[in-house]
């Protein structure tokens, strides 16, 4: 295999999903138990956001709340303070309230190397893959398969080199 080959090769075609209103618990638990970095949120099939263990994590952090100033019977929030972002994470009680979106996708036949260049790009673990035509969830594409298909290629080639 080579950064040519389609992701469609490398893909895990089971791949672990929660809807909209999968309590936050519950998603943590699917990550947890699962051994996975991030999980589809899914409605009839298509993915609308992304849960990750980064978007988890974020709810556990410290958060500087913004800061309101009256003027006359208006109430102004000071630039640079609080982040809206990352208040919506630690309020969130379902996956759609956490989810990141929209979510970058890859179809089947795309490369590894294109792949490999939205994960680098975007410091991403996961990309889920969708059918061209109905945007329907056919699997996911991980930094650990691609990981795996390095460590396939490596040996394949050491094995080469000590043969001859």
């Amino acid at each position: 295999m080579t950064v040519d080959t389609a992701v469609e090769k490398i893909m895990t075609r089971s791949v672990i999903t929660c809807n909209a209103e999968t309590d936050v618990g519950e998603v943590a638990k699917l990550i947890w138990e699962n051994d996975v970095s991030s999980i589809p949120v899914t409605e009839q099939g298509k993915v609308i956001g992304m849960v990750t263990d980064y978007d988890l994590i974020s709810r556990q952090t410290e958060f500087d709340g913004p800061i309101y100033l009256p003027f006359i019977d208006v109430y102004f929030q000071v630039p640079g303070t609080g982040n809206p972002e990352q208040l919506r994470r630690i309020l969130a009680t379902t996956a759609r309230e956490l989810m990141s979106y929209p979510v970058v996708t890859l179809h089947p036949e795309d490369s590894v190397q294109d792949a490999a260049t939205i994960m680098y790009e975007r410091r991403i673990n996961a990309i889920p893959v969708v059918d061209a035509e109905s945007k329907q969830l056919i699997g996911i594409v991980t930094r650990a398969d691609i990981v795996q298909m390095i460590a396939i290629e490596e040996a394949r080639y050491l094995a080469e080199q000590a043969g001859e």
